[in-house]
């Protein structure tokens, strides 16, 4: 009943979060295309659409946020960051966000490690498309929205040189915090031949939080941190114009590192760094290349055409990690003592390929204005994840998927505009036989060593057909409601399940290993389960196979835009029968039914023509069925891993002066947690500060995160281990960005 309630006393959409000064542009008629895969304005598209323009992203790079900050602070359904270089326990409405760029997922689908949308150079980007809600439109991953990065062209008659160059440090301990960042762009045309190259880069030193103290390099087990990082980005852009077409190339090579001095001590609250326990393992690292070719025809016999292909090679180490009571399994040394193997440290390697066609065509004999977008998608993974020592911690994959989708845009009436779209796909998955090492785990009693299993695996198919349908109704000049259903889908961490082959139930304990009674233990043997089988030392993927999930989601809102005063509103109810949720205590992945609902507000006012107030709030809630009995309870609250803040609110006042300075003062607030038990999160407000100034040539940009150095836990970063890691404390940053 309080979900019927909610998406019926509240009309909503998430609709722009717009950059101070915007009063002149038309928000409503903005061009997008992330909603539909081709250009549409905001007002013919019935979800929550956010769009932060180049003038915002500058700002954040003065200020060096990352994108996971940005957009934290302008989306509200967007959780608080966790501010690392990982995306763990980050997520949109409460579910998995898509990162692409330029309509290129950068996404690992059958391996799902988070480092993807921090890394991402926001020197390179014009402006980010925000779609909230979950969507099929680009595949599988988006069940609670889409991020889309659309990157800078060549412009300009000749060659432009932009260069930035700052450095960020945290009052606690200047000296030994600060570190350099900069970024050199070469932008310009030649004729039909338009370019863009870049080159960015920074580091960070030690990292402190509200207290004082020094952060740890691995708060969140695994993840990686902020600190002691060499990050480095190289991309490059060429387009060509002939008439109505357009060819273009990109590259972009990512590269990091990350270095710890000391292993983590998670006992300690917050944990902090295990000086005298010197880091042994190799260091994180990051090392991905992307290339992108993509070709458009705007004069196409059937309307408009755009084909893109696309490589992307992606490599990405984890840091070592020792066993504890917060990392729960590791890979067995064979010394009871000393559990942790010296290989218990992975790198991911996934390579996708893919060809995607769009076509828009023009259906005005039917109803003028009326659009069909359609096409096919094809790609292909190839993804393993190999620990320190050459052996295989997944089962290694390839993965086919062919897909076509239809997307109907009609205007019914002046004021009435309807859009309905499918999209099927067909999966061709191989499982490739590996054995699953020894391993060591806490959390059974008695502790046992699930000692190495063969893991069957062979060829799979499945599909997904996904739906969804809106309206947009244009209740005044200024004002739009709408009202959408959309469904999205994702594939399942399948390589989480094979990594944990054999121990992620009791039904595969029993699988694996029955009653057999030379398993060893700490106390010696093994009988936890009584189990009825007798183990064959083996186990099948298709016993232990995911189901791939589908989400649906329902959104009703309104957006208006009176010059001066723009604001949406807008309710939001997802559901999905085979939710994934990561079980911290039982260190694996679970599927169950789910049920996800929320509010949202955004709104700004130009106070003067100088002075703007905005307001971003954001609350959601969740429930799933924890003990898997078919019923979702009232007292069955989803973990703080998946939804860690309720309720998010950001305040800010941005002022011009004559004088060319420019600042913008924000106040972050952030609820607590207590609905899982011993696991309560504390609620926190955080004030900041931004701006620029114009000197010579160039403009001086600065920020102040965290102004009042509060002592705080981070909320987003805490939920991912049920350990506490505390919140940066007060940043500085500088820089000054000039072109010649």
């Amino acid at each position: 009943m309080r979900i019927l309630v909610l998406g019926a006393a509240v009309v909503a959409a998430n609709g722009c979060v717009l950059p101070s000064f915007a009063q002149e542009r038309a928000v409503l008629e903005e061009i997008v295309v992330t909603a539909s895969r081709s250009s549409r304005a905001v007002s013919d598209t019935p979800a929550s659409v956010v769009v932060i323009e180049r003038e915002e992203i500058e700002r954040a790079l003065a200020a060096r946020s990352t994108p996971a900050e940005l957009i934290a602070r302008l989306v509200p359904g967007y959780s608080f960051s966790n501010q690392t270089i990982s995306g763990a326990s980050e997520n949109f409405r409460g579910r998995d966000v898509m990162v692409m760029v330029n309509g290129v997922p950068r996404t690992t689908p059958l391996r799902n490690i988070s480092r993807v949308l921090n890394l991402v150079d926001l020197s390179t980007v014009e402006r980010i498309e925000i779609v909230s809600g979950a969507s099929s439109l680009y595949g599988s991953g988006a069940t609670g929205g889409t991020i889309n990065f659309i990157t800078r062209r060549g412009e300009g008659d000749k060659p432009t040189v932009t260069v930035r160059a700052g450095a960020r440090a945290f009052t606690a301990n200047l000296a030994e915090s600060v570190g350099p960042d900069g970024s050199v762009s070469v932008s310009g045309t030649s004729g039909a031949v338009d370019y863009f190259v870049s080159g960015s880069g920074y580091w960070t030193r030690r990292t402190y939080g509200g207290s004082g103290a020094e952060m740890p390099s691995d708060a969140m087990l695994g993840q990686g941190g902020g600190d002691r990082t060499q990050y480095g980005d190289l991309s490059a852009m060429l387009g060509y114009e002939l008439g109505s077409r357009r060819f273009e190339l990109s590259a972009e090579w990512t590269y990091a590192e990350q270095k710890p001095d000391w292993f983590t001590n998670y006992a300690t609250d917050p944990a902090s760094p295990a000086y005298g326990d010197a880091y042994t393992g190799d260091p994180l690292t990051e090392d991905s290349k992307y290339f992108t070719g993509r070709f458009t025809e705007s004069d196409f016999i059937l309307g408009s055409l755009e084909i893109k292909a696309f490589y992307n090679d992606i490599e990405k180490g984890s840091p070592f990690s020792t066993l504890s009571a917060a990392n729960s399994q590791v890979y067995y040394s064979g010394n009871p003592s000393d559990p942790t193997a010296w290989f218990n440290q992975s790198t991911l390697y996934s390579e996708r390929t893919g060809v995607n066609a769009t076509v828009d065509s023009p259906l005005d004999w039917v109803k003028e204005g009326a659009k069909l977008t359609w096409g096919v998608d094809y790609a292909h993974d190839t993804t393993s994840q190999e620990l320190a020592n050459g052996w295989d911690a997944i089962a290694p994959m390839t993965q086919d998927s062919v897909a076509a989708f239809a997307q109907l845009d009609v205007p019914v009436t002046e004021r009435l505009r309807l859009r309905g779209g499918v999209r099927y796909e067909k999966f061709f998955l191989d499982v490739e036989d590996f054995t699953r090492p020894d391993a060591w785990v806490l959390g059974f009693s008695p502790t046992f060593v699930p000692t190495a299993i063969e893991v069957y695996g062979g060829s799979f198919d499945y599909d997904a057909l996904t739906f969804n349908a809106g309206a947009v109704f244009d209740v005044t000049d200024e004002v739009e409601a709408f009202a959408s259903f959309s469904q999205g889908f994702s594939i399942t961490d399948i390589g989480a399940f094979t990594r944990r082959a054999g121990i992620n139930s009791a039904a595969e304990i029993c699988d694996a290993y029955g009653n057999n009674p030379v398993i060893p233990t700490l106390l010696g043997l093994y009988y936890g389960y009584s189990c009825a089988a007798n183990p064959g030392g083996s186990i099948d993927y298709a016993d232990i196979a995911p189901e791939p999930q589908i989400v649906n989601s329902y959104e009703i809102g309104t957006r208006g835009n009176w010059q001066i005063v723009r604001a949406s509103l807008s309710g939001f109810l997802s559901t999905s029968d085979d939710g994934v949720t990561y079980d911290v205590a039982a260190n694996r992945v679970t599927q169950q039914a789910e049920r996800i609902w929320g509010a949202e507000f955004s709104g700004e006012i130009d106070v003067t023509t100088a002075t703007t107030i905005g307001l971003v709030l954001a609350y959601q809630e969740g429930l799933y069925d924890a003990d898997k009995d078919g019923e979702i309870e009232s007292d069955e609250w989803m973990p703080n891993n998946r939804i860690a803040t309720p309720f998010k609110a950001v305040a800010s006042l941005g002022h011009h002066f004559d004088s060319g300075l420019y600042l913008r003062g924000e106040a972050e607030i952030l609820s607590g947690r207590d609905k899982i038990a011993g696991e309560t999160l504390d609620g926190t407000a955080l004030f900041n500060l931004i701006g620029s100034y114009g000197i010579g040539s160039g403009t001086l940009g600065f920020g102040i995160r965290n102004i009042f150095d509060t002592d705080y836990i981070n909320p987003t970063a805490t939920a991912t281990r049920s350990v506490p890691v505390e919140g940066l404390g007060r940043t500085l940053a500088i820089s000054y960005t000039t072109s010649f």
